[in-house]
């Protein structure tokens, strides 16, 4: 911890060493422990595969670790038409990647130290590739970043300024946003948000614990009640919102007192779902050798506390949707049961309800019928 700290206040410059320095061990532990592995990579080095696959075909004992790049560099291709995959998985959703990496340095979180530093890519890139998409069919788009909302902050612009843009493009009718960072969740994003019709009102934003003790060890730049504000703030504006989270239980040190709450936290915000976790190692993060690691069992305990809680909490918000109606974007075929379609609300709620096929990739407005903690169940209104 004392290295994290120091390092920390010197502007990152350390931290740039230190995490090229994990990322390089991890490839050379990988190397080692499986002799049949000749490459290793991560996600900024897609641009160096080429030439590092044929290297490896010229000289079949070679071993390559990519990992011991500069993690402040993106390795990756140029932007051009031949780079969009047109064959997505979903023909009428797209996810748009507008930024790389991660500078925050959260204490449980390996990301930085295997995808690198933050960087945006450029907007007229952004721009070009929803433009390309909408054009081959999309009319849902989100974009995805590890800190979306930091998005500029390396370029001298904003996610408010990019979030508008997009949803201002001619033909698109969807966009959404994942994952939000809570410091970097700022006024003007809600602003936004409560302005552009084709912004859904749904928000991701990771809590990760209800305990400002906790949040510290964390390196959570945000305490509880300043998280509350900001959720109080885009619940005014933006009616109708879906809130979802992200919450750690059994962190280093964490007391009882802190996992209460944690619970509490859940009771008062009352999210519409949470993506819940107990703490688990990641060699190479300042967290993974903190004092006062909690024995597994507790850990599993908590989060099945926790997760018992929760799912009450979304049972009842859903429940209090029956009857009300919403327009769908039909996406795709529900998993199970024949004829049945799905879609979400504007909230990002999950709708199964029956329907012909020939209305995927259409907007249509389902009714309400039955709530579960994990879906709706509707029925079609013809018009």
């Amino acid at each position: 911890m004392g290295l994290y700290e120091s390092s920390w206040k010197k502007n990152h410059r350390p931290l740039i060493a230190l995490t090229g320095c994990i990322a390089q061990r991890l490839g050379e532990r990988a190397l080692n422990r499986f002799p049949y592995v000749r490459l290793v990579a991560g996600p900024r080095h897609i641009g160096l595969l080429p030439d590092s696959i044929e290297q490896i075909v010229k000289h079949p004992k070679s071993r390559i670790n990519l990992l011991d790049h500069d993690p402040r560099e993106f390795h990756g291709l140029n932007f051009d038409s031949d780079n969009i995959t047109i064959k997505r998985e979903n023909k009428f959703k797209a996810y748009v990647t507008i930024a790389h990496g991660c500078d925050n340095f959260c204490t449980y979180c390996i990301v930085p130290y295997v995808r690198g530093r933050f960087v945006s890519r450029k907007p007229d890139e952004i721009f070009s590739e929803i433009e390309m998409l909408i054009n081959d069919g999309v009319k849902e788009i989100t974009l995805l970043g590890q800190n979306v909302n930091s998005y500029g902050k390396d370029i001298n612009l904003n996610f408010a300024w990019l979030l508008k843009n997009v949803a201002r493009m001619p033909g698109i009718k969807r966009v959404r946003f994942v994952t939000s960072l809570p410091q970097d969740f700022t006024e003007d994003i809600i602003n936004v948000m409560s302005s552009e019709e084709t912004i859904c009102p749904s928000l991701n934003l990771p809590i990760q614990s209800g305990s400002d003790k906790i949040l510290k060890l964390m390196n959570r730049k945000y305490t509880y009640s300043e998280y509350r504000e900001k959720v109080n703030l885009t619940r005014e504006r933006v009616p109708g919102l879906g809130l979802t989270t992200d919450l750690i239980v059994g962190f280093p040190g964490e007391s009882e007192s802190d996992f209460e709450d944690s619970l509490n936290a859940l009771r008062e915000i009352k999210f519409d779902l949470v993506h819940s976790a107990a703490y688990s190692e990641r060699e190479g993060t300042p967290a993974a050798v903190m004092d006062g690691a909690l024995p597994v069992e507790l850990r599993l305990e908590r989060l099945t506390k926790l997760n018992e809680i929760q799912d009450s909490i979304t049972l009842a918000i859903n429940e209090q949707l029956t009857g009300e109606i919403f327009e769908i974007l039909v996406d795709g075929l529900a998993p199970k049961g024949d004829n049945l379609l799905q879609g979400r609300t504007p909230s990002d709620k999950v709708v199964i309800f029956e329907g012909s096929h020939k209305l995927l990739g259409e907007f249509v407005k389902v009714k309400i019928t039955q709530a579960e903690a994990w879906c709706l169940h509707g029925e079609l209104i013809q018009e």
